[in-house]
């Protein structure tokens, strides 16, 4: 490849409300064999049935989680339902140190953080097809209390709002076909001119 063709690592940032099928996407992503660092969020929640430490999250002591955060060890941290959730830098870091393109999924609050620090980010936002379809899925998902139902429901509808301060938007309707527009969005800014520059 010519000198001046050569491409920086991408950021690419994938949000949206809880429940709408980011993680099925990424599960997609991978098994697809896209070469992405996938990051691993770090959380103070408890681990859920089939859920994988250091794959799914890494599962951290509350006291562990602020020691990171007052060492300034997350890219991005916030609260989230009564827990925290970050984002290591040293994983992004590490990948654009290699040439690697970085995928991190991140609630809407912790997407708009990551654009103020790296505003060449490329922010895709995953919508529901309605909000009764995100309803059904998250009763479907058996996790949540009524209350917290309702509440993630608000949260979501809050989120909606934020949709256009992203650069792309997925209606995850049927997941392949998400999964198709994701990759679609990834080759696109792979080929942008200029490219985008991100510096952590």
């Amino acid at each position: 490849m010519y000198p001046h063709m050569r491409r920086s690592p991408l950021l690419v940032v994938l949000s949206g409300p809880s429940g709408v099928g980011k993680d099925a996407m990424l599960n997609k992503l991978r098994l697809n064999g896209l070469p992405l660092h996938f990051t691993v969020t770090a959380t103070t929640r408890a681990i859920r049935k089939n859920e994988r430490e250091g794959v799914d999250y890494i599962f951290l002591a509350r006291e562990t989680f602020q020691k990171m955060v007052g060492e300034d060890e997350f890219l991005e941290h916030a609260e989230v339902y009564g827990n925290s959730y970050g984002v290591p830098k040293s994983q992004v870091r590490n990948a654009f140190a290699s040439g690697t393109d970085v995928l991190i999924k991140t609630d809407v609050q912790g997407a708009a953080t990551i654009k103020r620090i790296a505003p060449q980010a490329v922010l895709v936002f995953v919508a529901p097809p309605s909000m009764s379809e995100l309803e059904r899925r998250l009763k479907w998902r058996l996790t949540e209390s009524v209350e917290n139902l309702r509440l993630r429901l608000d949260t979501a509808r809050q989120e909606m709002e934020h949709i256009n301060a992203f650069d792309y938007a997925v209606v995850n309707d049927a997941l392949d076909e998400a999964v198709h527009q994701l990759t679609c969005i990834i080759a696109a800014e792979k080929c942008r001119m200029p490219p985008r520059v991100v510096k952590l």
